[in-house]
């Protein structure tokens, strides 16, 4: 869900906070995704509900990847292998361990733990770009796991089955973020050949083989038969599951990137406090799921090391 924006050079002021506040309305529409997300846990399994997200998506994705056709052809196996990543990985993988977490956990620390994506952004852009990174970048990473734990936990220490599912959902939510930054670097090697939204498009499409094939092997374990094919439990289910794909799916990631071609990183990273903000207080009003102070000062901690990897790099 998130990624690090191109430098800005020669472009005004407003200009770039125009692309600020785009960036805060997509990212504030990914607050809307617990909400939205944790409740059909109640009628389907997490592997189900990302299919039929991608499903409605396909709708999106099949016209545009007919009409921008010519930019799938001559692709190397470096790109395909990079689609490939970006779909299984970001779009099908990525979706369904961050589902999953939110059966697991406190959604509030489910979502903030996503501000750990840059992170992996950076390291991962080292390694498969070449991408210099910024100095002590090492320290930064251990400053950032120590908030991730108080994140997790708060000041307290994990005990029973409680502190084992808290630490599961938290394995998910950073494996989540681990393929979606590795899927923003992925992004980076197709852009260069492809537009975003064709990239958008097959990323959604080519999920759709290895999700039906994650719910033929999990068959229908966990899902509640008698609410979902109810009148009223059909209708429900499938509004939330289109609200999913829409808000924190397509139109968010639309309003984002566009925001994000003409937005420094270090000015994004301050506008994606919109995510945090929105879904803390979203989860506030409908899940009842408060957050300790020790937990709040992982996010802190956290955000800070975000933020300033962020701005030095931008200076580069």
């Amino acid at each position: 869900m998130n990624a690090s924006a191109p430098r800005m050079t020669g472009v005004n002021l407003v200009t770039g906070w125009n692309g600020v506040w785009l960036i805060a309305l997509g990212a504030a529409l990914w607050g809307t995704d617990s909400v939205l997300r944790q409740p059909l846990l109640s009628y389907l399994s997490a592997t189900q509900i990302v299919l039929l997200e991608h499903l409605l998506l396909a709708v999106y994705a099949i016209p545009v990847l007919w009409i921008n056709r010519k930019q799938l052809r001559g692709l190397s196996l470096k790109e395909w292998g990079a689609i490939l990543f970006i779909s299984w990985g970001g779009s099908a993988l990525a979706t369904v361990l961050f589902t999953a977490a939110f059966g697991l956990g406190n959604a509030s620390v489910v979502l903030l733990l996503q501000k750990l994506q840059p992170v992996f952004v950076f390291l991962l852009a080292r390694v498969v770009l070449g991408e210099r990174l910024t100095r002590g970048f090492g320290w930064y990473v251990l400053i950032a796991l120590a908030g991730t734990y108080l994140l997790t936990f708060g000041f307290a220490m994990p005990y029973g089955n409680q502190g084992a599912n808290e630490m599961l959902a938290s394995v998910f939510a950073i494996g989540a973020a681990v393929l979606w930054g590795g899927s923003t670097v992925m992004g980076r090697l197709l852009l260069n050949k492809m537009s975003f939204e064709t990239v958008t498009g097959a990323r959604f499409l080519f999920a759709l083989p290895l999700l039906a094939l994650l719910v033929a092997l999990n068959g229908t374990e966990g899902v509640n038969h008698i609410s979902m094919w109810s009148n009223f439990g059909t209708l429900l289910v499938f509004g939330m599951i289109l609200l999913q794909a829409l808000l924190p799916g397509l139109i968010s990631l639309l309003l984002y990137y566009r925001g994000l071609s003409k937005t420094p990183a270090s000015y994004a990273t301050l506008a994606e406090l919109a995510f945090p903000a929105a879904g803390l207080t979203l989860n506030w009003l409908f899940l009842k799921q408060g957050f300790t102070l020790g937990q709040f000062i992982g996010f802190a901690v956290v955000w800070v090391v975000v933020f300033q990897i962020a701005r030095l790099q931008d200076r580069r």
